[in-house]
């Protein structure tokens, strides 16, 4: 499996999401990708009550914990690298959270335009 070039939406190096949980497709810190991440997990998010409400409801519940799968369950303030698809479609129904754009993969931009990821990033104000 190959990683594509650790490249946040301004083309400079990405920065970490978070260590605590350890978020990411190579669970590596960083909403790093490759072609093997079907999911695009590129979108680093500080999680909401109502954001995790959705996706359990939405059929993926990132709530509850998993230890098989050394998965401690998400509460609300934890960032994590989302799927790029699951955060567009969490804001056309209106409950996306907002997004650490400087820790959201170069490749998001093939799902969602910068402007919309600029209008929820938390780290530009």
């Amino acid at each position: 499996m190959i990683q594509h070039e650790s490249l946040n939406v301004y083309g400079e190096v990405l920065e970490s999401c978070c260590e605590d949980p350890v978020t990411g497709f190579f669970r590596d810190g960083c909403c790093n990708t490759a072609d093997e991440d079907h999911g695009l997990h590129t979108v680093c998010v500080k999680l909401t009550d109502e954001f995790l409400q959705y996706s359990k409801k939405m059929g993926n519940d990132l709530s509850t914990p998993h230890p098989e799968f050394d998965f401690p369950g998400l509460k609300a303030g934890d960032q994590w690298c989302l799927c790029a698809l699951r955060w567009l479609q969490a804001h056309q129904d209106g409950c996306a959270p907002k997004v650490n754009i400087r820790s959201t993969h170069l490749r998001t931009l093939d799902v969602v335009d910068i402007n919309l990821l600029k209008a929820y990033a938390a780290d530009l104000q």
